[in-house]
């Protein structure tokens, strides 16, 4: 059985107070549907929880505060986000809502359209978009969001840019979103929320109290281990690594040139110097059959060399997946 993300590991995760109504909206909708959409495991929920604490402050807000600024403004003639290309009040009433901010006439009517393809009495939310944020749609709303944007695929990889991007349609408040992401993971993890560098000592990397890319790695992977899941099965592919380092271990390196160097010398051995067929030619019968021995021997020596060095191949992926 898996970890679940709890009230308690999100409130711990929190930066401030939490609006436990907001809170459990969303809660109560991932229990009864989370599972269906393969929000069971918890390398997924808490990418997923990390994104809406970030959208609704924590789950302060469950609607977007109106301004309105000048992109606000501009929403009202958004049709890309199926807005009408008049300023006829469009923008403020398909407003952001839910804890992860659903946006624009199109979206309130996907949302519709989706709960009701799955057999959900829901209301209209084109009609009446204030009822949104009214219970169950309140919580399942993000959960739609998520499964229609295939986010899980991106959690499987531990790739919290791109799960960003699909839901901002760019990287805006990306530092906050990893934040809150490292502070659920080491809370779900059996960590305090800030106890970046305790994590990074117990696993061997390099302490800084720096949360970057192989931490969070690091982080993906025992939440994978926690989800029953590998790294094989959940497609493992962590956020870019930007450190000047070697990426193979030296020992690994060593290695690997040693049994090159090996095998270069014995095919030069053999192949070089102009020793060839043709050099054959006026040999004594007893001197070829000597010649041809040898290079039979040759020959099995390079077969058990080139085994050696795809030995050698699979150890550097081992090392590197380890």
């Amino acid at each position: 059985m898996t970890v679940q993300v709890t009230a308690a590991h999100l409130r711990a995760a929190a930066k401030g107070a939490v609006n436990a109504s907001n809170m459990m909206s969303v809660l109560v909708a991932v229990d009864r549907y989370g599972s269906s959409l393969g929000m069971d495991r918890p390398h997924r929920a808490v990418q997923f929880y990390a994104q809406i604490m970030h959208e609704g402050g924590d789950f302060r807000y469950d609607r977007e505060i109106w301004g309105p600024t000048p992109a606000q403004q501009r929403y009202d003639t958004r049709v890309d986000l199926g807005n009408t290309p008049e300023a006829d009040g469009d923008g403020k009433l398909y407003m952001g809502r839910t804890a992860m901010q659903i946006t624009g006439k199109a979206n309130y009517r996907a949302f519709t359209d989706w709960c009701r393809s799955n057999a959900m009495n829901c209301p209209d939310f084109v009609r009446n978009p204030d009822a949104v944020n009214t219970d169950p749609w309140e919580g399942l709303g993000p959960l739609w969001f998520w499964d229609r944007e295939n986010l899980n695929k991106w959690a499987d990889q531990g790739d919290i840019e791109t799960i960003t991007k699909r839901i901002n349609g760019g990287i805006n408040g990306l530092a906050d979103r990893i934040d809150h992401y490292v502070r659920l993971s080491l809370v779900v993890l059996g960590y305090k929320p800030d106890s970046v560098r305790q994590f990074q000592a117990n696993n061997d990397l390099d302490v800084d109290g720096d949360a970057g890319p192989k931490t969070r790695a690091t982080l993906h992977k025992a939440l994978l281990a926690l989800s029953g899941a590998s790294t094989r099965m959940a497609a493992f592919s962590a956020a870019p690594v930007v450190d000047e380092k070697e990426v193979v271990p030296v020992a690994v390196d060593q290695t690997v040139k040693k049994k090159f160097n090996i095998l270069g010398l014995i095919s030069g051995a053999f192949g070089g110097g102009g020793f060839g067929i043709a050099a054959l030619a006026g040999f004594d019968w007893r001197a070829l059959m000597v010649v041809i021995g040898f290079a039979v021997v040759l020959t099995i020596g390079v077969l058990v060399a080139r085994k050696w060095v795809i030995g050698a191949i699979k150890d550097i992926r081992q090392a590197v997946e380890e």
